[in-house]
């Protein structure tokens, strides 16, 4: 449940930060005219997200056992490749993601209301379609049949507790350092993946895709019993499997050790934009619109991330009351 936990929190803090830079743009560019085709475009997003949720769960069941089996699969693979470059992402471009998000709404204002639903809605259908095909790999995984509903209500929760931390970020009652947040969240993050992928490996195994399925590892079965306390919090935390096949141990290995490796590694990922260039960017993104009154630039409200780092996010008053870059 935890590894699902984060799952929803990783991706949900994601989409509410960028639904958070969107809004708070426009309202410091006194630029509300816009919030409804902004909130049109997210609406539609997460329309998608969940349809497409509900299409790979129910659309799956529909298959013979070896074609569910080929489909969760290769899903999976595929939803690992997108949430490790997801993370590697992220990791690169945080530090000046509000001038990015900036830059794009500035055109999107100029072009109309059309550009503008569709400026929110690839914004947060990106996240969204990741999230819904990441959650359900996940879910799958770490249900293997059995019906349970704590991975999926392990999600829920995950996403709730974003949306929460978004509007607080919003409000501007809490600050985070986004760095480090989404490094450890990430190297997690990383951690889940090569289970799902071991997951989606074993499926390929079974729908005869792949050979190798019984040539095990090692079988822990007794040692740890998949029914116990300690076997469920393994399975549901890193997707542990007590009686693995070789390929999967190897496939597993293959991918974390060198994944979790770039990922920690200090090289190559330090400051992506030093700190001069990167204000001087923030300032031309603010610049884009119409300031509010008693605002100063990129230096009156911190921004998403003020020194590519922290959050915070407040209401400024000035005649009318203005609110400060959100996170």
């Amino acid at each position: 449940m935890f590894g699902n936990y984060l799952i929803g929190l990783r991706e949900g803090l994601e989409a509410s930060l960028v639904v958070c830079i969107l809004i708070a743009y426009l309202v410091k560019t006194e630029r509300r005219d816009a919030l409804g085709p902004i909130w049109m475009g997210i609406g539609v997003a997460i329309a998608l997200s969940l349809s497409f949720g509900f299409a790979l769960e129910y659309g799956s069941q529909e298959l013979t056992f070896e074609a569910q089996e080929a489909l969760g699969g290769s899903l999976s693979i595929v939803a690992v490749c997108l949430v490790t470059w997801m993370v590697f992402w992220m990791r690169r471009t945080a530090r000046h993601l509000r001038a990015e998000l900036h830059g794009k709404l500035d055109a999107a204002l100029q072009m109309g209301t059309a550009a503008l639903v569709a400026t929110a809605f690839l914004a947060v259908g990106r996240e969204g379609l990741e999230t819904a095909l990441f959650v359900w790999a996940s879910v799958r995984a770490a249900t293997d049949g059995e019906g349970t509903q704590a991975p999926l209500i392990g999600v829920l929760l995950g996403i709730a507790t974003a949306v929460v931390l978004g509007w607080l970020f919003y409000r501007g009652a809490l600050r985070i350092n986004l760095a480090k947040f989404f490094t450890w969240t990430g190297g997690m993050l990383v951690v889940v993946a090569a289970g799902v992928l071991a997951y989606g490996v074993h499926d390929l195994q079974e729908a005869r895709f792949l050979g190798g399925l019984t040539d095990k590892a090692f079988n822990i079965t007794t040692t740890v019993p998949p029914d116990s306390w300690y076997g469920t919090l393994l399975k549901g935390v890193f997707n542990f499997q007590p009686d693995p096949t070789v390929l999967q141990v190897t496939v597993w290995v293959l991918y974390l050790i060198p994944t979790l490796g770039l990922f920690l590694a200090p090289v190559g990922f330090g400051r992506s934009v030093g700190l001069k260039d990167q204000k001087a960017t923030d300032e031309k993104a603010d610049s884009g619109g119409k300031a509010a009154p008693g605002d100063g630039g990129a230096d009156g409200g911190d921004g998403a991330v003020p020194d590519g780092e922290r959050v915070r996010d407040g209401a400024r008053g000035a005649g009318s009351r203005t609110v400060g870059d959100g996170g």
